[in-house]
Parts: structure tokens; C-alpha cells; sequence
């Protein structure tokens, strides 16, 4: 069943029904201010982090899943009802949400009445814009009421959700010329607040949540607007409220809007403030921008800008294949989620609450492979952001806060696979941009003043960790868990039912991973090629790969696919041997994409056994046989049910390593299906089963051993994004950056008669034609760029401003 469809040329997705599986969501904003909403107008905004400047309330894991968000309420003399059908779920006449780039409108119809409202963050500014199109459709002329509604949350958000006995006393808002200010945090700290306008004579405001919904009701039905009017009230603690009331009188067929602002402002820190103990905040520059964006003329340039920017962004990679899912996914939605993810990591969504994660260290060097080509300036920015959260031994926080950019101690280290994801999230930037000067980047340690290094030398110790962390047989410790963060094979309990896990350097965790051993590979290889851009000599880098490609042979490799590790007793994990959990895919990628085994055959074999043993319609299961019980040596993952998350279930993020793979050993047709079977746009019609956003990678899709195979969760912030755009641009169509230029070399379906590209690349734009015979299975690429024949497949990179024609024949 669909709730909706493409606008492929608005791109836009247009939901029709409000009563989508789950709530489909879209972000707002690409800086610093950013905010998440559904269909329905729920969800929230904060400014840089969603725990430490979260501006709105949103109630996580409630009844209805999304409560809470940007409500609007219309009264007409008999009735009243919410344009965006909740939180009131009157029953419209007409409803359709376009969930856009960075903009969501949402329009209804109800009883002669038509609204629709634009939401939207403009460029370079800490605010969010909504405007109101009222439309009296009826014969004669209405009077309505509008009413806004948020509810204020500017400090700690963890706090909010926990510490009621103080923040019920210390909310605190004031009212200037219509303006609602939440100014809680700026008695304390003297720097920051929110804000809540509108643009249109008010007929009367709330600041009191209590006031404003009146006792024991909810938002369904709040007694301001059920009475049509506001009570002026001012919040002393409790629930800081937003609400304006504005009265229109429209003819017609006449047509009003109201804007609305939403914002937050922060004045300089050696700003001149009012004396202490002052119960006045120092407004006047957020009063200045207020108006600016009250203007409906700023409005609509504002948003215009905001269009023109995408339109920017998404011409850094534009495709025309035989393939409508994939031409969507990679020219709009794709791109669009890879913004995203290199914003949040994986910290803020409708299943990511923005207080217990922030950025992953992990996470983010993986973003920045779908997310480079877009805003390079940027990805430089992140990487030296990460790389300064490294600790001195060479390991990681496994996340840090992007407002204070320090290592999340909450979380602290000892995945081993982390440091190695810097030398992979470099190196895909390097090979981008060609900007080696990053390299000599001085970075600290810890965020510690006077330990900077090279941001080389950090890359360097990289390596170096794992080297000084290997077990018994050779292979990398996996200390707290590698990439599967449930795979806790240091565990062991000396009393039944008290599991207890040993940290990186606590006696006894030797437990090794066979998936770091490939990576390892990768990396090694990887800062090899930096070596030798800069001059210095590889060798020892491509001699540290070479003999631990040979140590995976030798342990790794189980006959018919690589092992996944070994536990904290030597028990060897994902062989045959054992009696479930015999085949996992994350080795099977990542040693492959290392290069392991492409010569001596075994690469190929490991991924038929891939193709035998875990693929499914709706995607390749992360091992098999599921778990059936809970097993204390091999930690979380046998904690869940079989079928989901990492027991089983098919987590999307691994799923591209396997459409690499199958793309390095010339199978296009393999790496295609598997690339087809995720495919957000492919799966639409399987809404009612799939459940989440047709648009956008979820994480998680329910194994074959689940109830409910091929259902969908935790969408929108995963690796999955990054991966898919690297798996579908650089290796199935093949136009992938490497040091020395920009690699052409398709391994496409053999259905397929070519496909075009238009390629932006170190400042000179590349039109890219492949040509090839459809049922061929056609590995090979001639190339010839204006031309002239192209030895090597690598177009070498074109002076800044040119553009290359290229002709790409395959057989």
C-alpha cells in the first residue's frame, strides 16, 4: 500500500494521508540551527546540539509516537480543528504533506477553509520560519481565530525529562510587543534565549502550558482555543508555553498569511548586559532579526535562496540510468539524506532522542564518504573536529558533543575498529578535493592544548593502535566491540546471570576480530597511497597490510567464508563449526573490499556462500544461524530476538559492503540486485510492511527468522546513507576519485545499455556517456575524454572551471 508517491521534478515527496505506518519526518535546516518534523507538524528544534540548546519539547517513545511539535489550531464560529491534522486528528477534507530539501509544506482542506503552511530554516540564520496560508474557499465571508502553539525547552534536555522538582520552579518567559521570550537559561548563563513571534496584530497570547490547555486536557483539545480566546497568561516555572491568537475576518476567495518565527539568539559573550539580577533580557539584536523575517518579501527570498542552494549541491553528481529508483535515490534522496547524517551522525531523529548520543567518531569519518563532494570546506572542518577527540594512545571516544566537541566520557573507548575510520574518512576527502595540506594539519589530543600533531601523525598512530592490540593469533583485539557494537566477545561472568566486560587493556580481553583484520587491510593500503602523495615511503604501510591479509588466510578464512572472530575463551565465531551464528556479513565486506582473497578465489566464494546463506528479498541478514538464546560470552547480540537488529537482521549499513564486493569480482548483475533490494524508492509499495519513509534508508530491516520480515526501523540517521552513495556511484556506475584523478569504471547490469553523468570534480566538470551492449557482462572501460584515448581508466584532474567530454565504452 502507498501514502504517497514522488515529485520527482519538485523533488518532493508528496504524502496524501495523515495516517502514514509511522510518522514520516524531514529536517530542517543545514548549518547550525536545525529541527526535525513529521507529516503531521511534530517533532522539534535546537541550535548546534539537541541536548545542551534544544529550543522545543518532544515527548519520545508516547502514545500517539509523535506528540509534541509546531501546532497550529483554526476556529471558525462553530468548530475548531488542526490544518495539519494533530494534534486535534479532526478527520479533513483534504490533507497533503510535501516533505521537500530542507522545507516541509504541509496543506488541508476543511469546511470551506484551506491552510497551508511552509516551514523552513534559512540559510545562515538561527531561526525557523513558519507561514500561513489561510483561504476562505466558502460563499460567504468566515471569521477564524488562528492559534500557534510550542512548548519551550531551552536547557538541558536531559535535565528536562528528569529533573522536574527544580525546572517546575524555574521557567520563565516575557512578552514584549507580541513577542514571546523563553529566558530561563539567560538568568544563569546572561547570553542566550528563545524566541516565538508572529507578524499579524494579536488578539491575545499564553506563556502557561496549564493555561493554555486547561485541566486534564491535552492537545487534542486545549480550552484557549475551544473557547476562542487566549488568556494573557505569564509562565512562573511550570511548562513554558508558546501560543499567539490572531482573528482574520476573510471574504471570498480571499487569502491571508501569518508568519511566524521561531528562533534562538545568543549575544556575544563580552556583550554589554543589563545589571545583575535583572529581570530584563538584552534583546535588541534578536528584535532586529525578528522583524527581518516577519517581512514576507525576506520570506520569499529566503526560501528561494534555500532552493537555489540545493540545486547547488545536488549538481556535484546528476545521473540519467535505465533506472528510475536509481536515478531518484542517487540525484535527490539519496544526497539529501547523506546532508543529514554528516549533520546529526546519529544523534537525533525519531528514534535517536539527541541526549544520550552525539557524534560518532565512527560514524561521522563514514559520512563524510556520501557527504565530501557536496561542502569539501566542511568535511575538512568535521574531520579535524574528529581527529581532535583521538586520545593519546592512538584509540577514541566512540562519540563526542557537538556543541563542546569533547569526547563523550558517558561512552568512552575501546571499540577498536574507531581509529582506523579516521584513516578511511581522510583519505576519501584527500582523494576529493586533492587538498593534501590537511595532512599537516596541527591537531591535539584530547582536545588538550599543547599536544597537537600533524593531523598525519595522528593517522599514523591510527594504524599503530591496532598494531600494538593484536591477540593470540595475530589478529586486531576487538576490545569493547569493532564496527557490530552488540558483538561483546570480552564478557565472561564467574557468577551465572552477573556478565561482566572487560575494558581495552583489562587482563584477559583477548578476544579478537576478524572484521578489524579487513579493515586493517584497507586502512593500511589506504594511508599508503597518502604516503606516497606526500612524499614519504609507503612500504611499511603496504608490508603491515600484505601480512595481516596473510594472518586472515591463516585464521580468518573458514573454508567457504571469513570467520568473524575469535571470543575471550579462543572460540572461534562464524565458522562452520558452530552452531549458530556459522556465516557473518560483515567480514565477508570488509575483507573483500580490503582486496583479501580477489586473487587466490576465495573472495568470490565467500560471497557465493553470501548469496546462499543470507540474502533475502528485503536484504542480506547480518549472520546466520540467528541466535536462539542468550549467550553471555558473545554479549548484546544475543539479547535480541531473532531476526532483528544485530541478531539477524538485515542492518542495512553492512548491505553496501556487499554491493562493493560483488562490483570488485565483475558481478554488476549481483551487486545491482543487492543494491535493488534496500532501495528506499524501490520498496514503496511495500508501505504497509515496510513502514518507514519510502525516501530515506532506515538502519534496520526485520530478518527472515523475525515475525515481521521486511519491516523497517530506525530511519534516516545510519550509515546506510553514505554507504549506499559510495556503493552505487563509485562502484556499480564506477565514477569514483582517487589520488591521481577520477576513476571510470562501470560494473553495471548486463540489462543496461549505458547511462550518462555529469560529474563536478576538483573545480572542472566531467559529462560522462557510457556505452555498452545491453546482455553483456561487460567489465572492461575504454576510455576517451575530448577525444583523445585515456590509458588506465583515471581521468587525470582538468585545470578548474573546464569541462571534459567522456566517452566510456565497456565490452
Amino acid at each position: 500500500m502507498r501514502f504517497g508517491h514522488f515529485d520527482d521534478e519538485r523533488r518532493e515527496y508528496v504524502i496524501d494521508r495523515p495516517d502514514t505506518p509511522l510518522p514520516w519526518i524531514n529536517y530542517l535546516g543545514t548549518e547550525a540551527y536545525f529541527g526535525i518534523i513529521s507529516n503531521t507538524a511534530g517533532g522539534y528544534s535546537f541550535y548546534r546540539d539537541a541536548r545542551l540548546r534544544r529550543l522545543t519539547r518532544y515527548r519520545y517513545n508516547n502514545a500517539p509516537m509523535d506528540l509534541g511539535g509546531r501546532y497550529l489550531y483554526l476556529r471558525d464560529e462553530e468548530t475548531f480543528w488542526s490544518p495539519t491534522w494533530q494534534p486535534t486528528q479532526t478527520e479533513l477534507d483534504d490533507y497533503e504533506c510535501r516533505h521537500g530539501l530542507s522545507y516541509t509544506r504541509i496543506a488541508s482542506r476543511y469546511r470551506g477553509i484551506r491552510a497551508e503552511t511552509l516551514y523552513f530554516v534559512p540559510l545562515g540564520e538561527t531561526l525557523e520560519v513558519w507561514r500561513l496560508k489561510v483561504t476562505n474557499e466558502r460563499d460567504t465571508a468566515v471569521t477564524l481565530s488562528a492559534f500557534s502553539s510550542i512548548e519551550f525547552c531551552l536547557w538541558d534536555a536531559q535535565d528536562d525529562a528528569t529533573n522536574y522538582q527544580r525546572n517546575f520552579s524555574t521557567g520563565q518567559v516575557e512578552v514584549v510587543d507580541g513577542v514571546i521570550y523563553h529566558k530561563t537559561e539567560y538568568r544563569e548563563r546572561r547570553d542566550h534565549f528563545a524566541y516565538f513571534a508572529c507578524g499579524e496584530p494579536l488578539a491575545g497570547f499564553d506563556t502557561a502550558r496549564e493555561a493554555f490547555l486547561g485541566p486534564y486536557r491535552s492537545w487534542d483539545r486545549p480550552l484557549v482555543v475551544e473557547r476562542g480566546e487566549s488568556t494573557g497568561s505569564i509562565a512562573h516555572g511550570w511548562q513554558p508555553h508558546g501560543s499567539h491568537h490572531v482573528k482574520l475576518t476573510l471574504q471570498p476567495g480571499e487569502t491571508r498569511e501569518i508568519g511566524f518565527v521561531l528562533g534562538y539568539w545568543e549575544n556575544p559573550r563580552d556583550a554589554k548586559f543589563d545589571p545583575p539580577g535583572s529581570q530584563t533580557i538584552n534583546k535588541a539584536g534578536a528584535q532586529a532579526k525578528i522583524a527581518e523575517w516577519l517581512d514576507q518579501a525576506t520570506v520569499d527570498a529566503g526560501f528561494a535562496a534555500l532552493a537555489a542552494r540545493w540545486e547547488e549541491l545536488l549538481g556535484g553528481l546528476r545521473v540519467q540510468t535505465p533506472d528510475t529508483d536509481t536515478d531518484r535515490m542517487v540525484n535527490i534522496w539519496n544526497a539529501y539524506q547523506n546532508m543529514v547524517t554528516f549533520n546529526m551522525s546519529r544523534s537525533t531523529s525519531l528514534y535517536e532522542s539527541g541526549i544520550g548520543r552525539g557524534m560518532g567518531f565512527r560514524d561521522s569519518n563514514q559520512d563524510l564518504l556520501g557527504f565530501v563532494h557536496m561542502i569539501p570546506e566542511r568535511a575538512r572542518e568535521r574531520i579535524l573536529d574528529i581527529a581532535a577527540t583521538q586520545l593519546p594512545t592512538g584509540g577514541a571516544y566512540h562519540q563526542y558533543q557537538p556543541l563542546t566537541k569533547r569526547g563523550n566520557n558517558d561512552i568512552g573507548s575501546g571499540f577498536n575498529d574507531d581509529p582506523l575510520w579516521l584513516i578511511l574518512g581522510v583519505s576519501a576527502y584527500v582523494k576529493e578535493t586533492g587538498d593534501l595540506s590537511i595532512l599537516d594539519e596541527p591537531v591535539p589530543f584530547d582536545n588538550a592544548p599543547g599536544s597537537e600533531q600533524s593531523l598525519y601523525e595522528h593517522l599514523k598512530l591510527s594504524l599503530r593502535y591496532t598494531l600494538e592490540r593484536l591477540g593470540p593469533h595475530g589478529l586486531p583485539l576487538i576490545g569493547r566491540a569493532d564496527w557490530n557494537d552488540c558483538l561483546n566477545l570480552n564478557c565472561f561472568s564467574d557468577t551465572p546471570g552477573e556478565p561482566f566486560q572487560t575494558t581495552e587493556n583489562a587482563t584477559g580481553g583477548v578476544a579478537e576480530s576478524v572484521f578489524i583484520a579487513g579493515q586493517f587491510v584497507l586502512a593500511a593500503k589506504e594511508l599508503a597511497g597518502l604516503a606516497l602523495q606526500k612524499g614519504d615511503d609507503p612500504t611499511g604501510y603496504q608490508n603491515a597490510a600484505e601480512k595481516m591479509a596473510g594472518t586472515i588466510a591463516e585464521h580468518g578464512w573458514d573454508g567457504a567464508w571469513f570467520r568473524r572472530a575469535y571470543d575471550f575463551h579462543g572460540n572461534v565465531i562464524g565458522s562452520a563449526s558452530n552452531d549458530e551464528g556459522q556465516i557473518f556479513i560483515e567480514p565477508q565486506g570488509m575483507c573483500v573490499m580490503g582486496g583479501v582473497g580477489l586473487e587466490d578465489g576465495t573472495a568470490a566464494r565467500a560471497l557465493t556462500s553470501v548469496r546462499e546463506r543470507l540474502a533475502t528479498p528485503h536484504g542480506i541478514v547480518l549472520q546466520q544461524p540467528a541466535f536462539s538464546s542468550y549467550r553471555i560470552e558473545l554479549g548484546e547480540i544475543s539479547s535480541y530476538p531473532p531476526g532483528y537488529k544485530e541478531n539477524a537482521g538485515i542492518f542495512c549499513h553492512t548491505n553496501p559492503w556487499l554491493m562493493i564486493a560483488e562490483a570488485m569480482v565483475g558481478n554488476g548483475d549481483g551487486a545491482f540486485d543487492y543494491y535493488k533490494r534496500i532501495n528506499p524508492s524501490a520498496r514503496e509499495e511495500l508501505g504497509d510492511l515496510h513502514r518507514c519513509e519510502p525516501y530515506v534508508y532506515a538502519q534496520m530491516i526485520a530478518g527472515r527468522d523475525a515475525p515481521t520480515h521486511g519491516e523497517a526501523k530506525n530511519s534516516w540517521l545510519t550509515g546506510t546513507a553514505a554507504w549506499n552513495y559510495a556503493a552505487v556511484t563509485q562502484w556499480i556506475l564506477g565514477i569514483r576519485p582517487e589520488l591521481s584523478g577520477l576513476r571510470i569504471a562501470p560494473v553495471i547490469p548486463a540489462a543496461w545499455s549505458g547511462f550518462s553523468a555529469v560529474r563536478r570534480f576538483r573545480g572542472a566538470t566531467y559529462e560522462i556517456t557510457v556505452h555498452k551492449e545491453p546482455g553483456a557482462a561487460a567489465t572492461r572501460c575504454r576510455l576517451v575524454a575530448d577525444g583523445v584515448p585515456v590509458e588506465g581508466g583515471v581521468l587525470p584532474v582538468a585545470p578548474a572551471g573546464t569541462t571534459v567530454q567522456v566517452e566510456a565504452h565497456l565490452s
